[in-house]
This record gives structure tokens, C-alpha cells and sequence, in this order.
């Protein structure tokens, strides 16, 4: 593979596989497998759809048109801070409507990690530009792992790839896309552990 299709796959897999994308994906999977009400079904799904996907896409594309992101790779970290904020208030919101509808106890706790981890990753954003795209993925693998076993690991070769592209793209360092990757996938498992066992007694 030459170096412009490299860069191409590399493109194609980084958009792709955006975190908002995994959003979607896990909770849908939860949505179909923890839920036996479709009522909640749906309200899974919902939340993830508009909360988790939509809302943080289209903060994206204003930031872009009004200038306040100078690439779509969002590669100045000191940009990231006030999406990172915004994102928070979204993720509340969603956690808000997943408690009033009494939502698995899986899904409430996997949530909770999208407020917790971005509130991590806006500090370690203030010294070092951590991989997003790592952590959004691998929170994700983490999560599937925690409520499905092993066979979780079907996400393991999606992980490996996007991790891949952001060095690719030069976007990030081989640290920095291992650091994502550790710290997403150690911190939701640890944190789903303890909500799980705290609020299922």
C-alpha cells in the first residue's frame, strides 16, 4: 500500500469511526439485549441517537463554520476545551432522561462514563493532546467486555485500526493513542464495576 492510499484508508477509517459512531452502535446493542420493554428500547436508543451522535456532530460542524476548530482532526488541543464542555452538557441531559426512564443499570453506568472520562480528558488536554478517537473507541470495547464477556473482543481489530489512522494521519503519537486506549478501556471498567455492584444491591 502506497503512502496516499494509506492516508486514504487511514482518512476513511478516522471519520468513520468518529466516537459519536460507537455511541450509536454499543447502545443500540444494549438497547436490543438489556431491555425488555420496547418502550425503553426506543428511549435507549433515542438518547444515544440524539444526545451522543447528533448533538456533538452538529456542535462540531458550527465550531468548524464559525472557526473555532482550524481542522476536522480538532489537532489543537487548546480547541478542544469548550466542545469537550458543551459535550458534557449533553451527556447530563441524556443521563437525566436514562434515570427518569429507569434504564439498565448497564446503560446508565456506560453514560455515566462519557461524563466522567471527558471531564478526564479536559484536564490531560491542558499538558498533552490524548487520543479522543482511542479513548471512543476503546470506552466502547471496554463496555461491551464488562456486559457481554469476551466476546467483546470482536471490537479489539476496529480499536487497533483507528488507533492506527490517528498516526496515520500523524494526528497523534504511538503514547498518546495507547494512552487513549488504556485509560478509556481501564477507567469504564472500573467505573461500570462499581456502579453496577453499588446500584444493583
Amino acid at each position: 500500500m502506497n503512502l496516499f492510499s494509506s492516508h486514504i484508508l487511514a482518512r476513511f477509517i478516522s471519520t468513520l469511526f468518529v466516537p459519536p459512531s460507537f455511541t450509536i452502535i454499543i447502545f443500540s446493542i444494549f438497547a436490543f439485549t438489556l431491555e425488555s420493554e420496547p418502550s425503553k428500547q426506543v428511549v435507549t436508543i433515542l438518547i444515544a441517537l440524539v444526545f451522543g451522535f447528533i448533538a456533538p456532530i452538529v456542535l462540531f460542524l458550527i465550531l468548524r463554520k464559525k472557526g473555532k476548530l482550524a481542522d476536522q482532526d480538532a489537532s489543537i488541543k487548546e480547541e478542544r476545551t469548550i466542545p469537550f464542555l458543551i459535550a458534557i452538557i449533553f451527556y447530563l441531559i441524556g443521563l437525566w432522561i436514562m434515570i427518569k426512564y429507569d434504564l439498565n443499570i448497564i446503560s446508565i453506568a456506560f453514560w455515566f462514563c462519557y461524563i466522567s472520562n471527558t471531564i478526564i480528558t479536559i484536564f490531560i488536554n491542558r499538558f498533552w493532546k490524548i487520543s479522543a478517537h482511542a479513548m471512543g473507541v476503546a470506552g466502547p470495547f471496554s463496555a461491551m467486555v464488562f456486559a457481554f464477556g469476551w466476546i467483546g473482543i470482536v471490537l479489539l481489530p476496529i480499536v487497533i485500526l483507528v488507533g492506527w489512522a490517528r498516526i496515520e494521519l500523524k494526528c497523534h503519537t504511538l503514547t498518546q493513542v495507547i494512552a487513549g486506549i488504556l485509560l478509556a478501556f481501564i477507567s469504564v471498567y472500573i467505573q461500570m464495576s462499581l456502579i453496577v455492584k453499588y446500584f444493583s444491591k
